[in-house]
């Protein structure tokens, strides 16, 4: 009897150093690893730790970047320095070329509709005008065409009105605005076509770069004739990178 007691005792003792030995439970030395110590380390739990792809840091960082990115562009547009003129010259040929912003605003229209799309009546009665309208240019300003296209090849000289206003031909985007050589004050706009239209020889602008115009809005005023009594403006379009006869588009006699 005392022989099968101590059989006993020795069972337990042997299963109490066996069970010692055994090693932490392997799921839950999985979740370890997997935090890189993280339960363990008591800095809370796993949902709090940071995420591998998003660093508040980082972020941060970005974000100023581009701050300072932003204000240095405009920066250079609005200081005077010719130093800056090549700079200039590239960032506006690179948005002008590459990233072409009428064709984006018609794409983005065409696919989510203009920003008052939530007004239903207002945004079809645009529409159905739109489209009433598309077949035909509105004319710059009425006039008669003093130079012609084949004078220079790019554009033509009109008379008007003196102190008449210039209207855009059609909806775009202002990509320039400023003096361009031999066409004095110049305003360009990029239709959704990507055709630019070209308005020069001005005495007042009023539209800024990268504003959006519709058709028949109001760009600007024409110089003054050197006899003062008649205004002139010129006038050319652009397509494809090549010039064509506005007179073949628009009928101003």
């Amino acid at each position: 009897m005392k022989d099968r007691r101590n059989e006993i005792r020795n069972r337990i003792a042997n299963r109490k150093k066996i069970k010692e030995k055994r090693p932490r439970d392997w799921n839950y030395l999985h979740d370890e690893e997997r935090y890189d110590h993280y339960l363990f380390s008591g800095g809370g739990s796993a949902s709090e730790a940071s995420h591998p792809l998003f660093k508040k840091e980082l972020f941060l960082l970005k974000v100023l970047a581009a701050m300072l990115l932003f204000v240095s562009t405009a920066v250079m547009f609005k200081h005077p320095s010719e130093k800056l003129e090549p700079v200039r010259d590239f960032l506006q040929n690179t948005m002008e070329q590459e990233l072409q912003f009428a064709a984006i605003s018609n794409w983005y229209e065409k696919t989510f509709g203009k920003p008052i799309a939530f007004l239903p009546n207002s945004a079809e009665k645009e529409t159905t005008e739109a489209s009433n309208d598309d077949s035909q240019y509105a004319v710059p300003a009425s006039g008669k065409i003093l130079q012609n296209f084949e004078t220079n090849g790019e554009g033509i000289m009109i008379e008007t009105g003196k102190d008449s206003n210039v209207e855009a031909m059609n909806d775009g985007i202002v990509i320039f605005t400023g003096v361009k050589d031999h066409i004095g004050k110049t305003i360009i706009i990029q239709h959704s076509d990507k055709t630019e239209s070209w308005y020069g020889n001005l005495q007042q602008i009023n539209v800024k770069l990268y504003d959006f115009v519709e058709k028949e809005q109001e760009l600007g005023v024409v110089s003054v004739s050197k006899d003062g009594m008649k205004g002139e403006f010129y006038f050319a379009i652009k397509s494809n990178e090549t010039f064509i006869d506005p007179n073949q588009v628009i009928s101003f006699d």
